[in-house]
């Protein structure tokens, strides 16, 4: 008695749909009978439970549908963004091609228009933490590379070498204070060495109060030495101050070569035979 008592609700609705069952079978096997009142109200019973049952599966099933498909936009959005940096990767290596390429072309035109043999050379380390300013290349000796050889780009001379293995070559930039390259003003022809500083610019050394400097004069090697061949850019007159004493006026040179940006150089090996430059 206890159970009947705690599940009569649902004794009495499962009875209900029992006898739902019941009568709408006998009526689709006899079609012709017209439905009594109560059939009718079991009837409309059974529709309302059927609606009652069918309302939350329908809804569940539309829940998962739409899980399905955010589940599948999830993974497809995945891969288009995979598909995407891909793209972008290799977009990037061809561009970094490319700007390779034109670089290099700069360096085999300058090749072609001087009169010294050349090895090319990227630049594969910079010497941040020590005092003197040097970048690495990646041509040594076995390349034909020995110390003491120039070193140039497109815009201008960078350095010599000063140190060489099998592979690579440690190169001495203008910049450096230990630098020294015999140089000529193009404008007046005053003469000076061009030292670095350690940082970013350069300094002539030794010219003459009476000689003319104007700004924005070429400075140019003068060949003397023998180390740097004669008339390569170095740079130009960026300040001028001749001071009220001694003998030699300050002479401040902007390099022609940004050395923070510099990715492929030129050595000169050697002179090209029958030509002197």
């Amino acid at each position: 008695m206890l159970f009947f008592k705690k599940h009569r609700s649902l004794i009495a609705a499962t009875i209900l749909v029992v006898i739902s069952l019941v009568m709408l079978s006998y009526h689709v096997v006899n079609p012709s009978v017209e439905l009594g009142p109560v059939r009718k109200i079991v009837l409309d019973l059974a529709a309302t439970m059927e609606r009652g049952v069918n309302t939350p599966v329908e809804a569940l099933e539309n829940i998962w549908k739409r899980y399905l498909f955010l589940i599948g936009l999830e993974r497809e959005n995945r891969r288009l963004v995979q598909h995407n940096a891909l793209l972008t990767r290799q977009l990037v290596q061809h561009q970094e091609g490319y700007l390779e390429a034109q670089r290099l072309k700069k360096l085999l035109s300058l090749s072609d228009s001087i009169s010294y043999e050349t090895v090319a050379a990227s630049v594969t380390g910079r010497n941040r933490k020590s005092l003197h300013q040097t970048i690495m290349i990646d041509k040594g000796s076995i390349h034909g590379i020995k110390t003491g050889m120039p070193v140039v780009a497109d815009r201008g001379v960078v350095g010599r070498v000063i140190e060489t293995s099998g592979h690579v070559s440690r190169v001495l930039l203008i910049i450096d204070e230990s630098s020294n390259v015999d140089s000529i003003i193009q404008g007046g022809r005053g003469q000076g060495i061009l030292s670095g500083d350690g940082s970013s610019r350069c300094f002539l050394k030794y010219v003459p109060k009476m000689e003319e400097v104007r700004l924005g004069d070429a400075v140019i090697t003068s060949g003397i030495c023998g180390v740097f061949p004669k008339s390569w850019l170095l740079g130009t007159v960026s300040r001028v101050a001749r001071g009220e004493s001694g003998l030699f006026q300050t002479v401040e040179v902007l390099p022609s070569v940004n050395f923070a940006k510099i990715e492929e150089v030129l050595v000169l090996t050697s002179p090209k035979k029958g030509r002197n430059d």
